[in-house]
């Protein structure tokens, strides 16, 4: 990504990526329709609303593969080939190491966390608390999937990660129906069928890794473990895990104050924020691909070319994010009428797209211009950005909204919260102090990598 057109290759890669956060949502979207079609609404409920607990429980690990994907693109960009092998070493042994106490910590949390957030007492709670247990004890496979991910992408390749979320893809519609419709297993189903899929998917992705590129070979005694790429790929990464666990921390209280309305309006919000994810997607591969281009070209020293990405990239993401945004306003009802039957669910559902899908805009240059400062090694900023956008403003604007207009208002506060995040990432970016950032950022990359313990002298 160094060479070229960087609208080009910016292009091309998300496309692949847009393909593969297609195939994610579907993997959702699939649990949705199931549960929803031969399990019931309460079902639903539990299954949608309680995403936000395992995004709170996986937050920190997923701010670290992010850094983690930062510094190998850097150390690419640089063509440090030890330096890169080092740090895939690295990103594999924190995983592995800390999939155990994830899983501990997510399993003993789940009635409390389910408690917090005014879950409904009976079916909902019972099938909410299953679901959880499951998902957090195969956790694994989740954290080797991200971290195979974000490995590939940093070398710029978005190909391979999606062949290897085809396949369990379509294991896991296969396997859902196979528990849910032919077993009858109901939320369980659901859930094992995720954390099979996802192991797979680990595992073809780590084999690919080993076998195909030659960057580890995943041999315990011989993994080399290099704490200053560690402490990069932290510097770079924990603010954005401390902002997911910030997110999913407000996102349950928001939830909360979603549960006390019922399982009718539960499962109607829930279905609004499958389809939101579907829009979400361009935005999200845009974001991944100028991530990575940032910091390839940090690595290669070619700020010019970081500066034509900015401008490229949002360009692209501002055209297809309003064309998106007015097909789901235009056909929210029929949108939610595939996944449930339910007047109530519906009308709750679409009333919450048409009001959200207007200032999908400014949520497209947020994360165009997060995604440009952290791939120049800028960490602090970003969080800033976000920070002020939903814990400080969408949050309490939600209850605030709730209190003076009613329920379905609350989905304002998305929107101003936006805005306000926008502003401040785009004065950051404007200032150029990321350049400093961007400099600093490259020494990990073109120095060599340290004397480590494994099979090094």
């Amino acid at each position: 990504m160094t060479e070229g057109s960087p609208a080009r290759h910016i292009i091309r890669f998300s496309l692949p990526l847009l393909a593969g956060n297609a195939l994610q949502q579907l993997y959702n979207l699939v649990d949705s329709l199931v549960v929803g079609n031969f399990v019931g609404k309460e079902a639903l409920a539990a299954v949608g609303s309680t995403f936000i607990i395992s995004f709170l429980v996986v937050s920190l690990f997923s701010g670290l593969s992010l850094g983690f994907t930062i510094v190998i693109s850097q150390l690419f960009g640089a063509k440090n080939r030890e330096g890169l092998r080092s740090a895939v070493d690295t990103a594999y042994v924190v995983a592995l190491l800390g999939a155990v106490p994830v899983t501990l910590v997510g399993l003993v949390s789940v009635r409390p966390l389910l408690e917090l957030l005014n879950t409904p007492a009976g079916p909902t709670m019972e099938m909410s608390a299953t679901y959880l247990s499951v998902v957090f004890a195969g956790i694994i496979g989740t954290f080797g999937y991200n971290l195979n991910a974000g490995i590939l992408q940093g070398l710029g390749d978005s190909v391979s990660s999606l062949v290897f979320l085809a396949v369990a893809t379509v294991l896991n519609v296969a396997l859902d129906l196979l528990f849910v419709v032919g077993f009858g297993w109901g939320v369980a189903g659901v859930a094992w069928a995720t954390i099979i899929s996802q192991a797979v998917s680990f595992l073809l992705g780590a084999a690919w890794i080993v076998f195909r590129l030659g960057l580890t070979d995943l041999v315990p005694a011989r993994l080399r473990f290099d704490g200053r790429l560690l402490a990069e790929a932290v510097r770079i990464g924990f603010p954005t895990g401390i902002q997911f666990m910030l997110f999913s921390v407000g996102t349950m209280v928001i939830q909360r104050l979603i549960n006390g309305y019922g399982p009718a309006f539960m499962a109607g919000w829930s279905i609004s924020g499958r389809i939101d994810s579907l829009a979400f997607m361009p935005i999200a591969s845009f974001a991944t691909a100028v991530t990575t281009f940032t910091g390839q070209n940090v690595g290669a020293g070619r700020l010019d070319r970081v500066r034509r990405g900015f401008r490229a990239t949002h360009a692209v993401s501002a055209l297809v994010c309003l064309a998106v945004s007015v097909l789901v306003f235009a056909f929210a009802r029929p949108l939610m009428a595939l996944f449930t039957p339910d007047a109530e669910v519906i009308a709750v559902g679409s009333g919450v797209l048409h009001r959200l899908m207007p200032t999908y805009i400014l949520l497209s240059v947020l994360f165009i211009t997060n995604s440009v400062l952290r791939g120049a090694g800028e960490a602090l900023w970003p969080f800033v950005a976000s920070l002020a956008s939903f814990l400080f403003l969408r949050m309490p604007l939600a209850y605030l909204f709730d209190r003076l207009f009613g329920k379905g208002e609350i989905v304002w506060s998305f929107g101003v919260g936006w805005l306000v995040g926008c502003v401040i990432a785009l004065a950051r970016y404007r200032s150029g102090h990321w350049e400093r950032a961007a400099v600093e950022a490259r020494t990990p990359a073109s120095a060599p990598p340290a004397t480590i313990s494994g099979d090094s002298p």
